[in-house]
């Protein structure tokens, strides 16, 4: 099995899904076609609720069937994601779009970092996990901040040019797809997928840690990722159009370098105690930019980057270690559906707020709700002390 080619692959396949050039706009784009922050969110909420309704098969699909297939599809439901978004100019036009990226993002969670994890296990190196997994990621946030600045000057000429040029990456990432080599396949010997699906969820009810992580990981996607993606918004009355993709670029680039060097970062602090300092770290500066909202706000903003990769790793990392083998994707993806159907409702709520009492508080009250996993965290820390 040539370990080093998937992984190399993996790293150039995470570089595509993360160069889209629209990643800085997106939600500025969706505002203008539908002319409602809350139709604006709507479309992400989509997204994450067919993720959710897709989890579970896809899920089943990776364990059962294998890694190499349910990338390749992923890469093609992207690629229609990104046809769909750049024909745009209606709203049911977008929510199909939506449908799609979600179909895409339910093939890939689970999968692909189960496709890392065996392919270590395969050469007896799942030890060195957590550093494959932040070099692998690092790539795509490098590629999310080459894509923000270009993307943000393109923008100024034409909205719908920066979706347009957005497919050509995904045509490439189908191709890469298919060089991957597929790794030992976990088939259920019954073919049963309800026997398979009832032994996974099994193991959430068992295992208290498990039950906690998720949790912990659901609400911090839910609430995270729904501020993150309204962010422009927000920046965008600070600073011009073509500015926004230059302070995304930099998250992007802060998140680049927190993924590579989340293994040592976790290898001195252990994986919890990482992810515990990085939340309370970030929440408050993000509170700063905002309470005392400023030019410098966006930099205050994107200066938390340096914590996401790190975090990202090392939850991910505390997960894999309580999955089983033999349904490593499934239970990865029950964990994903959970994040995906509690964002849905998160991220439209936000637009309601934002377009009730304005984008400014509405922020403020995301991250004030983000102190719910950290306190999670810490319950978790005490469980790990006793």
């Amino acid at each position: 099995m040539p370990i080093h080619k998937n992984i190399k692959l993996l790293s150039i396949f995470n570089f595509l899904i993360g160069f889209h050039l629209y990643s800085a706009i997106l939600v500025i784009y969706f505002a203008k076609i539908t002319g409602s922050y809350a139709l604006a969110m709507s479309i992400f909420s989509i997204t994450f609720i067919s993720s959710a309704i897709f989890e579970i098969p896809t899920g089943i699909f990776s364990d059962m069937i294998g890694r190499k297939k349910t990338v390749v599809l992923g890469a093609l439901s992207l690629l229609l994601t990104t046809i769909f978004y750049a024909l745009g100019h209606s709203y049911l036009i977008l929510v199909i779009g939506a449908i799609f990226e979600g179909l895409a993002r339910s093939f890939f969670s689970g999968n692909n970092n189960a496709l890392l994890y065996d392919t270590l296990a395969e050469e007896q190196t799942t030890d060195k996990y957590h550093r494959y997994l932040g070099k692998v990621s690092s790539t795509e946030q490098a590629a999310l901040a080459i894509g923000a600045v270009i993307g943000g000057f393109i923008a100024n000429i034409s909205l719908s040019l920066v979706m347009w040029l957005s497919v050509i990456p995904n045509i490439v990432l189908v191709m890469i797809s298919l060089g991957l080599v597929e790794t030992r396949k976990y088939i259920n010997e019954s073919g049963n997928i309800y026997s398979h699906l009832k032994e996974a969820l099994g193991l959430f009810r068992k295992n208290y840690r498990l039950k906690l992580l998720s949790i912990t990981s659901a609400t911090g996607f839910a609430l995270g990722e729904s501020g993150f993606q309204f962010q422009p918004i927000f920046i965008n009355s600070l600073w011009p159009l073509w500015a926004v993709g230059v302070a995304r670029a930099f998250s992007f680039i802060g998140g680049s370098i927190s993924f590579y060097f989340a293994g040592p970062i976790i290898q001195k602090l252990k994986a919890l105690n990482t992810l515990i300092i990085n939340s309370i770290v970030s929440r408050l500066l993000n509170l700063l930019a905002l309470i005392f909202p400023t030019i410098a706000s966006p930099a205050i903003m994107s200066a938390t980057s340096l914590a996401y990769g790190s975090s990202e790793v090392a939850k991910n990392s505390l997960l894999q270690k309580e999955f089983s083998d033999e349904q490593r994707a499934t239970l990865g993806s029950i964990n994903s559906l959970a994040g995906s159907i509690l964002f849905g409702v998160v991220s439209f709520s936000l637009g309601l707020f934002a377009d009730k009492i304005g984008p400014l508080r509405a922020l403020i009250i995301i991250n004030i709700l983000l102190a719910i996993p950290i306190l999670l965290l810490w319950k978790l820390f005490h469980h790990e002390r006793n």
